[in-house]
């Protein structure tokens, strides 16, 4: 009897395991635009937290807890140099924050054109892996609870490139399956510490409102970030920045190292959404961001 309970305990918590494991959505079921016929091939995964070798790209799903979710949603695209995925510092951590102020989050898992001879391209595969996962979302928002014109983007490092491609830069003319006839545009960014890469905007007069961090020590970083950020103002975007002292690349969500500053960058985000109008419910009205004095 003493070896049945045992099992049965076992059983349980492996059933809990499992049902509190975050849903994944495959972006391209059928396989994705010139890597059908490796979409079965494993994930590599170093450490159990950084991801390599990506070639069925897909969403992880953090949805916020329906009590006090806003309808605001967030695409997290994690970096890690396009040679790997920084998998839950910059995804899910992140994730998980914005599921605390009632965004529902999905978590980017793009194919990595940096990763040996992988034969992607930035700006066209992982690019698109992005745009496709925002009229993924778009697409598939009242299943989530999400309005569909309160969808951003997120991204960190090699992250913020492809976020600043997709929502800086003209659309490139989509697909034709059902998907594509979504828009690929974002209705917001967040841009951490983003690499050179899609920083000069193309489009800028018509790019979402943007909010850009950086620390002022990064020196691949910061110079890109604090250029777009003057760009889109010139352009006449509503845009915000912050450059925290003495701090150079990759502090994720805050959690690394003791600056308390750090500690609260991600409140200065929630401000930022507050403000705009990004967290209120909009029952088909226009966001309203609150006025400076």
């Amino acid at each position: 009897m003493r070896a049945i309970r045992i099992l049965c305990a076992a059983l349980l918590v492996s059933g809990s395991a499992i049902a509190q494991q975050p849903p994944v959505i495959q972006l391209w079921p059928e396989g994705a635009p010139g890597s059908q016929g490796r979409q079965h091939e494993p994930e590599t995964v170093k450490d159990g937290v950084y991801f390599s070798n990506v070639h069925a790209p897909s969403l992880t799903v953090a949805q916020a807890d329906r009590r006090h979710a806003n309808g605001a949603a967030m695409i997290v695209v994690p970096g890690g140099g396009h040679r790997m995925l920084v998998f839950q510092n910059e995804g899910m951590v992140a994730a998980r924050t914005l599921n605390r102020i009632g965004v529902t989050a999905f978590v980017l898992k793009y194919r990595l054109a940096r990763d040996g001879n992988s034969g992607y391209s930035i700006e066209g595969d992982a690019a698109g892996d992005l745009r496709r996962a925002v009229r993924w979302v778009r697409a598939n928002a009242a299943r989530y609870g999400v309005d569909p014109e309160r969808i951003g983007v997120m991204g960190f490092s090699a992250g913020g490139e492809l976020a600043a491609l997709v929502a800086n830069h003209p659309q490139p003319q989509a697909g034709s399956d059902a998907l594509d006839r979504q828009s690929a545009r974002p209705d917001f960014q967040v841009l951490v510490y983003p690499g050179p890469l899609g920083t000069t905007a193309t489009d800028a007069k018509n790019a979402p409102p943007a909010f850009l961090v950086a620390g002022s020590r990064d020196a691949c970083c910061m110079p890109p970030t604090i250029a777009l950020y003057q760009q889109l103002v010139a352009a006449g975007v509503s845009a915000e920045l912050h450059l925290y002292a003495d701090t150079d690349h990759a502090f994720n969500m805050g959690q690394r190292g003791e600056r308390v500053s750090l500690q609260h960058w991600p409140d200065r985000l929630a401000d930022w959404l507050l403000d705009g109008g990004w967290l209120v419910p909009r029952a088909g009205r226009q966001p309203e961001g609150v006025p400076a004095p």
